[in-house]
């Protein structure tokens, strides 16, 4: 049964009762006591028949969107990987100045429109727009499990349209001379990606004792396959590796904690996009490298089984010695790629 009392703190008359073992409370708006009892029966009629939407939040004194994150990223710590937390604080934390924006602080205020709003207000990809909503949505699920929330908006979400873009473009001539002729600091970095075809990370993930400049070769883990791969150490790379203790050969890149190196890797990504962007040149990424790589040993004639080996593609095996099968025969290919991180060199499309 519910009854009628008044704060101190408060010149309204509050109605209180208790639902499923916990006592709630609510202002009734109200500071003469014959209008606060209409308001009294009209709120116990609708918690015998079920309907709580008017005190659902009283219900989860919690559900303030700060602390709330807070609790479900504690939630998350101890059941995922440091990765998949990570990943969810800094959508959280942007889904929370978005809402504070608009002036929703509570989780049960999130709406199919507001989280719309949200899709619209993110400067992203479409894709990385999915991501987002796909993050926020088991968060949501989460609370509606634990009672929260009734239903999970974000499954209603309208995504926009999502275009195929050729992001892994091969890199022409024209590309990597305007690439090379403004990468300042990122020469060496550049240089290692268009001679080695290694992923962006491996190349950002090498040290000194991966170099052997006397057998002219580079022996690394390859971390998608789990394997240690020999890779054939151009004469164009030579100058790029310095002399002396082992180190990262990129230390502004070099990181042991994946998420850290993703970020790392952002910047000469996105260093190099604009200087695309700038020449009128279409979009292309690191990885344009890798396939413009291979492009290019494809028209001097090096079979697909030669650059097969030379990409070093994923594989079950895990950390095996694998050298390739006539790694002299890639080692004068790999000398014979155009050396774009030369002054003054004269290139056509």
């Amino acid at each position: 049964m519910s009854s009628l009392y008044k704060r101190p703190d408060s010149k309204y008359y509050w109605w209180t009762a208790w639902y499923k073992g916990r006592k709630v409370y609510k202002s009734t708006k109200m500071t003469q006591k014959h209008l606060a009892r209409k308001v009294q029966n009209e709120w116990d009629y609708r918690l015998v028949l079920g309907n709580t939407d008017f005190i659902s939040n009283r219900l989860h004194p919690s559900t303030s969107v700060g602390p709330y994150f807070t609790k479900y990223l504690s939630f998350l710590e101890t059941r995922k990987s440091r990765r998949t937390v990570e990943t969810a604080r800094g959508v959280l934390r942007q889904l929370k100045n978005f809402l504070y924006e608009i002036n929703v602080t509570n989780i049960a205020d999130i709406s199919v429109e507001v989280l719309d709003d949200y899709v619209d207000w993110l400067k992203s990809a479409p894709k990385t727009k999915k991501n987002h909503i796909g993050v926020i949505s088991l968060m949501l699920d989460q609370a509606r499990k634990k009672s929260v929330i009734q239903s999970n908006p974000a499954s209603d979400v309208t995504l926009p349209e999502m275009k195929k873009v050729r992001e892994y473009r091969p890199l022409d001539k024209i590309d990597l001379k305007i690439i090379f002729e403004g990468a300042g600091a990122w020469k060496p970095y550049y240089q290692f990606l268009h001679h080695t075809g290694l992923r962006a990370g491996d190349v950002a993930m090498l040290r000194g004792s991966n170099v052997d400049k006397e057998k002219r070769k580079i022996v690394e883990l390859v971390r998608k396959s789990r394997r240690v791969h020999e890779f054939p150490l151009s004469n164009a790379l030579l100058r790029f590796v310095p002399s002396g203790p082992d180190a990262p050969l990129f230390p502004m890149l070099y990181s042991e904690n994946e998420r850290t190196l993703k970020d790392n890797l952002a910047k000469p990504r996105k260093y190099m996009q604009a200087l695309l962007e700038a020449a009128n040149r279409p979009k292309a990424t690191l990885h344009s490298f890798r396939v413009t790589f291979n492009n290019q040993l494809r028209d001097m004639g090096l079979s697909i089984e030669d650059r097969q080996a030379l990409l070093a593609h994923s594989s079950s095996e895990t950390t095996k010695i694998y050298t390739h099968p006539n790694f002299d025969l890639a080692l004068e290919y790999v000398n014979r790629l155009p050396d774009f991180a030369k002054r003054n060199q004269n290139v056509t499309k």
